[in-house]
């Protein structure tokens, strides 16, 4: 409480009240001089929320993004004024345009100090505004509570996203009505207040797919945030149908599942997973956005095909294909109602899911198979795809950077069971995520494995949060290819730039030194016939660990992809 005898909360003891009612146990962020007040009542108040210092604002909220994508909380993160607003920032538009809840808290300067030119004043909303789901500032301290209602309903309802609080210094040390510290518990956990489908549309697609004769269901990540791996899988079943994934939608069907096609699009797809969605009389696209990598810009499928979508945006159903039904609502909702509407149904037609589905792995495997066993130097990304997929555990948790690993695991990495076990951060593809998401995710998850992988580019952006992990013992695991390039960029000058190779390059940098410099046990792997037993002893040691892979460069290397510019 107050130190001048006023027993009302404090705007900054309300914050930490709000938070806990709203179940955060855990927060990631940055120390700054006009965070103190706040800092000061979490050190004071008893409550149950494990704050993690980090290195820099971004990570702080790429471990909110992957503390939430594992959780199905959402993540909290915060930092303070000026170039700690600027900072979070990254971390906040990859979130909102995946659809991942995330708060973040940025301390300001009193609301009294405004247009007097104090150190770190930025219009702060104003910035956040364009890309964020919701955002305000804090001006009045008794309104804070409200503000936070708010924050976590808009987060967690309709399609989640990102969210931000400016939080003013002059209002961490206003008084708050003890009467308003209260939170609705269905804003928890996401997605909240989940909306259902109209039964006129379900009747609709359902009367569509039962006639269909070789209808496929591209899925992105609606069905994993939804939890909706069950209908779907009926569904399947229930049609023989085929079921493919966008990278963001990996999880959504267990890929050894017979009718699983895998990834489809420019990264991670190949020709046989095309074939699949080119041979379709009708595509039910369900959570996807139907983007460019998701098409091969807008190409697979063709628009002569039969599509239904089911999305919980509105905005996304026919932004980019004339839609035969349209589905606006939560992927579980309107799968169950679905599945529920067929088996109403008799003389369903069949979709031969499982044959094509065989079809488009065996065209992939054809091509892997004799590189994943190479003994090739510098190692070929298969053989670590390879050694990965025999010795992990079938719920350990990836995290992939974009470059080198995103489409490798996209395309090759079978994930034994449904749930989400991959993450990338597919809307903006920034370097240097992987490992505060993982360190997000170990949080999260802290009883399974937590694999970090990543390029040399990404290292650079994100090593000094190794520190963090060996502070906070997380047991994250992290494997690099090394090979001193920005490969994708490189890999696009060589297809589509006459070879002109202009400022990609750069020196190869000792990455297991560097992390042991941190205190994170170490290993350099340069003969692919040492990396399944390395990466055995890295996986086995109780602390964190990193295996540097000499590996071959993305433009000389078999890549899963079909454009470099999507």
């Amino acid at each position: 409480m107050a130190s001048d005898g006023d027993n009302r909360p404090t705007g900054a003891e309300a914050m930490v009240r709000m938070l806990e009612a709203h179940g955060v146990t855990h927060m990631f962020g940055l120390c700054g001089d006009t965070t103190l007040p706040f800092y000061d009542a979490l050190a004071r108040l008893d409550h149950n929320i494990h704050h993690i210092l980090t290195r820099d604002e971004r990570h702080a909220a790429y471990m909110a993004d992957g503390y939430a994508r594992v959780t199905g909380k959402p993540g909290v993160c915060e930092g303070p004024s000026g170039g700690g607003a600027t900072y979070i920032l990254p971390g906040l538009v990859e979130a909102n345009e995946s659809s991942v809840p995330i708060l973040a808290i940025t301390t300001d300067v009193s609301t009294t100090a405004r247009g007097r030119y104090p150190l770190t004043e930025l219009d702060q909303v104003s910035m956040m505004r364009p890309l964020t789901k919701w955002n305000t500032s804090l001006d009045d301290s008794s309104r804070l509570p409200a503000m936070m209602r708010t924050a976590f309903r808009a987060m967690t309802t309709g399609r989640p996203g990102a969210v931000h609080l400016a939080l003013p210094f002059d209002t961490q040390k206003g008084y708050v009505d003890a009467g308003e510290l209260w939170a609705d518990p269905r804003h928890q956990t996401y997605p909240a207040e989940r909306a259902g489908a109209d039964p006129d549309a379900i009747r609709e697609a359902a009367a569509i797919l039962a006639k269909a004769k070789s209808a496929v269901a591209i899925c992105g990540g609606g069905p994993v945030i939804a939890g909706a791996e069950a209908p779907l899988a009926r569904l399947a079943d229930l049609l023989d149908l085929p079921i493919a994934t966008t990278v963001s939608g990996q999880g959504a069907i267990a890929e050894t599942d017979p009718r699983a096609v895998g990834v489809v699009g420019t990264n991670g797809g190949v020709q046989s997973t095309r074939d699949v969605v080119e041979a379709a009389d009708v595509v039910l696209f369900i959570g996807c956005r139907a983007g460019s990598v998701t098409t091969e810009r807008w190409r697979w499928p063709s628009t002569d095909k039969t599509i239904i979508h089911i999305d919980s945006d509105p905005m996304v159903i026919g932004a980019n294909y004339s839609t035969a039904v349209a589905i606006c609502a939560d992927a579980r909702l309107a799968l169950d109602a679905l599945v529920a509407e067929l088996e109403g149904l008799s003389g369903l037609a069949q979709q031969n899911g499982a044959e094509r589905a065989a079809a488009a792995w065996q065209g992939k495997l054809d091509a892997y198979g004799p590189l994943a066993a190479s003994r090739d130097r510098p190692i070929k990304p298969e053989v670590v795809i390879q050694g990965l997929m025999d010795i992990l555990d079938d719920d350990a948790v990836i995290v992939a950077d974009p470059g080198t690993p995103c489409p490798y695991f996209s395309a090759h990495y079978r994930w034994r069971i449904p749930g989400r076990h991959f993450i990338t951060n597919r809307a903006h593809g920034a370097l240097g995520y992987a490992l505060a998401a993982a360190m997000g995710a170990q949080v999260g998850r802290p009883n399974s494995q937590v694999l970090a992988v990543m390029g040399d580019g990404s290292f650079g952006f994100c090593c000094g949060e190794y520190e963090t992990i060996v502070r906070n013992k997380l047991p994250i695991k992290s494997v690099v290819f090394s090979n001193a390039v920005y490969g994708w960029i490189k890999a696009g000058q060589e297809s589509g730039f006459g070879q002109r190779y202009y400022n990609v390059d750069f020196n190869r940098t000792d990455h297991a030194a560097v992390a042991s410099a941190f205190g994170v046990k170490s290993w350099t792997v340069e003969d692919p016939a040492d990396f399944a037993s390395v990466m055995k002893q890295a996986l086995e040691h109780d602390g964190p660990t990193l295996v540097d892979v000499i590996s071959q460069p993305l433009h000389e290397a078999a890549a899963p992809v079909s454009e470099w510019i999507a």
